[in-house]
This record gives structure tokens, C-alpha cells and sequence, in this order.
């Protein structure tokens, strides 16, 4: 009867035992659309798995640390297909997956956001810049890593301020997109001082932008399109759509620097990018993915670690108290950007620096020295707090 009782409580001991060492699961979803957009630079075509390679690079270092904590992370991928609903994809992944990364359309977004809104999943857009997710459209369940579009112009714009390039011509592409990026640059001049002495619209007029144009066409074609401008000391391209920016360099008719969507790019990764331990990133992701490091492989790591950093923090997989604390003042997340980034309390943005690229190499990286603020330098870079459209609900 003893020794009953005594091997019924080892069983028991050895069976609680067991039940602990079992790692707390946390799992992250990934929701895209199938396929890439084609550019216009063959040796710049999207890689199939762009964005979601960072994702899983993120798993990887959220395991690493996860080992010592009794954590384990996955990641879940679904990729939409045409038609696909976007909605139905988004709550079977919220089913099991406390946090979701949307690299999505701002609309998709929105729709997202809201038929989740009471089910506390976390999620993170790491793909959308328009604006007015921040502003006027914000969702108070949707937390923001790509950088803006303000974000971007104002980056670039610091820089040529601060090398006192101030007279810009401002050449935008006919979509809707192209427009708002343009926006962001009128605005940007007017906050930094920048002065557009002219704008320009390319038309779109369709047909296949690579075969039906031609080297000699195009070496026609752009010095006369820019020709008779007014006096200018760089000029800005507007150009989301892939249509005539990468064209531009080293044929406008005056001999100037080329800037925005072609020649110095604004963005938030580049594969050059090489200080503060980025080296060790880039080294790591060339070495899983054979390719370099996007800005969307990027924004989706650290997506994907903001969530395994808060659960190393809270130590728990529940999405609400997930989300509790990477919006509370406590949180930041290192990525390799020379400090500690944090979220936007009036839009949940993530501030950040925005790295100023030739492709080859990273020029610059604003905030520039001399832009000041009171609370974040950062924080110079897209609409502030006292500038905010949003309400978060």
C-alpha cells in the first residue's frame, strides 16, 4: 500500500515535470498576396519570398532566445490568390496565431483591423506607407513598421537641405500612388525650407515598359522631357508605380543629381547597410536566402521580433497582454539602426531612422545632424503629434 502510494506520487512528479518543460507556443502569421511586382531594373526583381525571408530569420533569432526561456515560436504563411478573401484568410490565422504580420494594400489593411478589432490579435503592417493609416484612417489593433511616406520625403529632404540643394524639380508619375508620394514632397518643402521651382507629370501611356522602349528612345526621350526647366539643384522623382524613374539618371537634360524613387533613395533597409551590427544581420540573411536583405525583408523581421520580444519580456503568448505592452512606454526593439526604436503613442508608428541609398551604397542617414526636436529627433521625420489626424479606436 506504501509503495503504491510513493510510486503514485513519483508518477505525479515525473508527470508535472514533463507538463513544465513543455515550451510555451507563440505563433505569428504572415498574410500577403502571391506573386511579386515586376520593376524596372532586372537586377532589382523582387525575390519570391520577399518580406516574409526576414520573417523567418526573425523566427530563428526568437528561438534562439526562446531556448533559455521555455518559448517556441512559428511562423504561418498564406499567400492570397486572386479573388482570395482577404478577410475569411486574416480570422483563420487569428484563430491560432496571436499576432499577425499584413504586408497588404492600405485597404486590405482597414478590413483586417476591423473584423478583427474584437478578437485582440496583434497586428502589424509591414507593408503598407500610405499615410492615412496613421492619420485620418488609423486603427487603434494595428501597430505600423514600414515607414511613411512623409517619412521617407522628409528623410530625404533633411539631407538635401542639409547640403543646401534647395531648388528641387518635382517630376511625378500619373497613378494615384505617384501622387501621394508627391504630396509628401511638397510637404516636406514647405516644413524644411526646400523650394519646388516646377512640376512635371509623366504619363503612363502603358505598352510593356522594358521591351517597347529601347535604349535609344529612352536616351531621346528624357533629355527633352526635362529640358527648359527653371533653374534647380536636384530633381525629385515621384514614381511608386515603377514607370520612369529608374530612367531618369544621367539623361536629364541639365547635368543633375537624381533623387527620390531613382539615383538617392530614401527607405528603412539596404543591403549596404553595414553599421551597428548590421553586417551581422546581412551576413546571416545572404547566408539562409542566397540574395541581400530587402526593405520589406526587413520591416517584416522586425515585425516579427517585436513579438518575440515582448513575449521574452511579459512571458506569454496571450495576444492582448502582448499588445498591452508593446504599446506601453516600456517597449523598444533593437534593429541594428544605431538606437532603440520605439512606437508613436498617438498612431503606433514605429520611429526609426530612414536610411539614403544610391544602391550601392548608404549615403546618409537622417535625422540629420542640426534637426532638432523636443521629445525624439526621430520624431522630425513625418507628422508629428501636434500635426496628427489620428483617433485611435
Amino acid at each position: 500500500m506504501i509503495r503504491s502510494l510513493i510510486g503514485a506520487i513519483g508518477l505525479s512528479v515525473v508527470a508535472s515535470h514533463a507538463l513544465a518543460a513543455e515550451p510555451l507556443e507563440i505563433g505569428i502569421g504572415y498574410l500577403r498576396h502571391a506573386g511579386v511586382t515586376e520593376t524596372l531594373s532586372l537586377v532589382e526583381q523582387p525575390a519570391d519570398n520577399d518580406g516574409v525571408a526576414g520573417a523567418h530569420l526573425a523566427i530563428e533569432d526568437n528561438n534562439t532566445t526562446g531556448k533559455f526561456l521555455n518559448q517556441h515560436f512559428t511562423l504561418d504563411e498564406v499567400r492570397l490568390k486572386q479573388g482570395e478573401d482577404v478577410v475569411k484568410a486574416a480570422g483563420a490565422l487569428a484563430d491560432h496565431d496571436a499576432s499577425i504580420i499584413l504586408d497588404l494594400s492600405a485597404d486590405e489593411v482597414l478590413k483586417v483591423a476591423d473584423s478583427l478589432r474584437d478578437r485582440g490579435t496583434v497586428l502589424i503592417d509591414a507593408g503598407s506607407i500610405d499615410d492615412r493609416l496613421r492619420e485620418q484612417d488609423c486603427r487603434a489593433n494595428v501597430i505600423h513598421i514600414a515607414p511613411t511616406r512623409t517619412m521617407l520625403a522628409d528623410g530625404l529632404a533633411q539631407y538635401l537641405i542639409w547640403k543646401q540643394w534647395r531648388r528641387w524639380l518635382l517630376v511625378v508619375g500619373s497613378h494615384d500612388n505617384d501622387k501621394l508620394y508627391a504630396d509628401a514632397y511638397r510637404r516636406a518643402a514647405t516644413r524644411f525650407g526646400g523650394k519646388i521651382v516646377q512640376e512635371r507629370t509623366f504619363q503612363d501611356t502603358g505598352g510593356a515598359r522594358r521591351t517597347d522602349s529601347g535604349i535609344t528612345l529612352i536616351q531621346r526621350q528624357m533629355p527633352v522631357f526635362t529640358q527648359s526647366a527653371p533653374a534647380y539643384d536636384v530633381l525629385i522623382a515621384a514614381d511608386e508605380s515603377e514607370v520612369f524613374a529608374s530612367y531618369l539618371p544621367y539623361r536629364t537634360w541639365d547635368p543633375r543629381p537624381v533623387a527620390g524613387s531613382a539615383g538617392l533613395k530614401p527607405t528603412s533597409w539596404d543591403a549596404a547597410h553595414n553599421q551597428w551590427g548590421a553586417i551581422q544581420l546581412q551576413n546571416r540573411f545572404v547566408k539562409l536566402n542566397a540574395r541581400h536583405m530587402t526593405a520589406l525583408d526587413m520591416q517584416a523581421w522586425t515585425a516579427a521580433r517585436i513579438v518575440g520580444e515582448a513575449a521574452s519580456r511579459i512571458n506569454s503568448a496571450d495576444p492582448k497582454k502582448l499588445f498591452a505592452f508593446i504599446k506601453s512606454p516600456d517597449f523598444s526593439i533593437a534593429a541594428f539602426k544605431g538606437q532603440r526604436l520605439t512606437l508613436r503613442d498617438w498612431n503606433l508608428q514605429l520611429r526609426q531612422p530612414i536610411l539614403l541609398s544610391d544602391g550601392r551604397m548608404v549615403v546618409s542617414v537622417s535625422p540629420q545632424e542640426g534637426f532638432l526636436h523636443q521629445t525624439s529627433e526621430l520624431d522630425t521625420l513625418g507628422v508629428d503629434r501636434p500635426e496628427t489626424k489620428c483617433k485611435l479606436q
